[in-house]
């Protein structure tokens, strides 16, 4: 298999798969464990909630413009390691208050907020990092293998998350997601990639800042690709904010039901990496990046519409939510896929940073305004009208998407 596979052959993209699998593997945990944490211990609002969502976004509304101009200024395997050892260090602070008894929806907020910035630089360098060890031609092949171990991490620990969470508490469950960035951290700083010093900069900073912007509005796809991930973001992040509260109030979902039927999300995500490079190669990324909108919109509308007690039993309303899950995360691999493929298609090297960045930017915008907008729709209707609100949205969202003449006319290759 390393002989025939040109990826596989190198020991540094090897090595920065094991980290990323690492890190999936503790996102699938804390991702189940924190909002568990909000809602069932400090017994969170759906408006609480909605704070918590929005967060998780905010950071890329204040930072992402300035992290671009700085990371295209500054080597990334650096800014990778110091990142990842600051994010376990907030992660490990959960339980750490919860044992001494200080835990509270404040220091969820101040944890989940500077986790979001640290993610904020460590996102966009691994992109960037990304391209320079596998090159833009191996970028696809790369991603779907991501996407195959992302898919066997979402098989394995959300069920393990539920197992820690109804057995140990959802804090000791997120301490074993920080050891995973330590871990990956020590790991990852032994790549002997020779990355390039980048070109200095005589810019000013908001120069450089509005060059990005500039770019992105003359580019027909990147601003299509701009305005669909950032209105895409509002609906997502309000649909997050809602999700758990859905599960364990609406449909009586313990933690280990609802680690298990997170589960199946793995299984979703390891049909898109089959489905991803077929769609690809026969329709093209632009296609691609549409059925995958699509069907995350079928997502937001299937899910609150799950009644409690299915068929007069709880066990039956869970499966449907794991069937909906198992849909919804194959459908947001298909859309995720191929949105950062035809970014960095039309992006060239010297503005890669503030390109990623920008975009980043816009999703934090509207991110936070979706999470408030969803809790606040759940606090005064009811969570399953804030969840139908955002489906509605995104139904309008798809449309829009659908009838855009720079997707549809990207050319598979």
């Amino acid at each position: 298999m390393l002989a025939s596979d040109p990826l596989m052959r190198s020991a540094d993209f090897r090595r920065y798969w094991f980290s990323s699998v690492l890190n999936s593997f503790g996102a699938q945990i804390s991702t189940l464990a924190i909002p568990l944490c909000s809602a069932l211990l400090l017994h969170a609002t759906p408006g609480q909630m909605g704070l918590i969502a929005a967060c998780q976004a905010l950071p890329y509304a204040v930072f992402a413009l300035p992290a671009g101009v700085w990371l295209d200024r500054r080597r990334k395997l650096p800014i990778l390691l110091t990142s990842r050892l600051l994010q376990g260090s907030l992660l490990a602070s959960i339980p750490l208050a919860w044992w001494l008894g200080m835990l509270s929806m404040p220091w969820l907020y101040a944890v989940t907020f500077l986790f979001a910035t640290c993610g904020v630089l460590n996102g966009a360098a691994e992109q960037i990092f990304l391209t320079l060890l596998v090159g833009r031609e191996h970028l696809i092949d790369a991603q779907s293998k991501f996407t195959t171990t992302d898919s066997v991490s979402r098989l394995a620990a959300p069920g393990l998350a539920g197992i820690l969470i109804q057995w140990l508490t959802a804090p000791v469950a997120i301490l074993f997601d920080a050891a995973t960035f330590f871990i990956s951290a020590w790991n990852l700083r032994k790549t002997q990639l020779l990355e390039p010093q980048p070109v200095p900069s005589d810019k000013h900073p908001l120069r450089d800042i509005a060059t990005g912007f500039g770019f992105i509005w003359k580019q027909p796809l990147l601003r299509t690709l701009a305005w669909g991930a950032a209105l895409w973001h509002f609906f997502f992040f309000g649909y997050t904010a809602l999700l758990i509260l859905l599960a364990t109030r609406e449909l009586g979902m313990t933690p280990g039901m609802l680690g298990i039927a997170q589960m199946l999300g793995g299984l979703g995500m390891l049909l898109s990496a089959v489905l991803v490079k077929r769609l690809n190669r026969r329709y093209g990324a632009g296609k691609t990046f549409l059925v995958g909108a699509c069907g995350t919109v079928a997502g937001f509308a299937l899910m609150p519409a799950i009644p409690a007690g299915l068929f007069g039993d709880p066990v039956y309303s869970a499966a449907a939510y794991g069937l909906v899950v198992f849909m919804y995360d194959c459908a947001v691999m298909l859309f995720f896929i191929p949105f950062m493929a035809l970014r960095l298609m039309a992006t060239p090297d010297e503005y890669t940073g503030r390109v990623i960045s920008t975009m980043r930017f816009l999703t934090g915008v509207t991110g936070p305004l979706g999470a408030l907008a969803a809790g606040f729709l759940g606090d005064h209707y009811g969570v399953r009208t804030g969840m139908a609100c955002v489906a509605a949205g995104g139904v309008m969202l798809a449309a829009a998407l659908l009838l855009s003449k720079p997707l549809r006319s990207v050319r598979p290759g």
